[in-house]
């Protein structure tokens, strides 16, 4: 059964140089979480207290300022960052888009990106052949396909991830921000397929400031303040 339990998550940062007063410090200190201080001791509090449950067909959206914890919450859930406190209970198979260049080699080109990929997902190489025209015409690269992926702009860099995460189908997929391709007609088709996958029992939880898009996509949203939960409810009642 797929599933994403959170109990009471906490992220703590020790700091150990010292901390400038200076008025940008400050600044950055009021969007970054919390800093606590205990003799010495100096940490950054980057998640406090976070819990929430998924199951299978929640879109889960993330919003809030920079440096509310959002990415960072993300992060926990791929397991790049384990909780300090709390319990996080994940079941299912993870892929994410945080980084496009995340995964990938800039040298290869975009075709054997996606073989490369597809073997760090698990795949035999028989599968990942018998997926790769389906992932390329998605991506709408057509002959850039086999060109280094250091010559493809953001946007085409962009397209071919989210093809290969969404073609790959996994069970929960986490986004830090919508891919910037910036083609109406590819962010259609990408909005069409993530609505798809969670017809098929998906979970997904993205992070962004674009509420327009997440009032379209989510059926959860969580509102994060320096690393806490200050509201979380239906589209329709926190975005705007």
């Amino acid at each position: 059964m797929i599933s994403i339990k959170a109990e009471n998550i906490g992220l703590n940062y020790n700091i150990r140089q010292k901390i400038s007063l200076s008025p940008k410090a400050v600044k950055l200190h009021a969007t970054g979480g919390k800093i606590t201080v205990n003799g010495r001791k100096k940490t950054i509090k980057a998640l406090d207290n976070v819990s929430f449950e998924l199951s299978a067909g929640d879109r889960l959206g993330l919003i809030g300022s920079n440096g509310a914890g959002k990415s960072t919450l993300l992060k926990v859930l791929y397991g790049i960052y384990e909780p300090s406190e709390g319990n996080l209970q994940v079941s299912g198979k993870i892929d994410a888009l945080f980084n496009i260049n995340l995964g990938f080699r800039k040298e290869a080109t975009g075709r054997r990106n996606i073989f490369l990929r597809g073997l760090i997902r698990g795949w035999q190489p028989k599968e990942v052949e018998s997926r790769m025209d389906e992932i390329i015409e998605f991506s709408e690269l057509g002959h850039y396909i086999d060109l280094p992926l250091k010559s493809y702009s953001a946007g085409m860099a962009a397209r071919l991830a989210f093809s290969i995460a969404t073609n790959l189908e996994p069970e929960i997929l986490l986004m830090d921000e919508w891919i910037g391709a910036g083609d109406p007609s590819f962010q259609e088709k990408a909005k069409t397929r993530m609505e798809l996958l969670a017809e098929k029992a998906g979970i997904m939880v993205i992070a962004s400031h674009n509420h327009k898009l997440l009032k379209n996509v989510c059926n959860k949203i969580i509102h994060l303040q320096e690393g806490k939960i200050i509201q979380s409810g239906a589209p329709d009642d926190l975005l705007e």
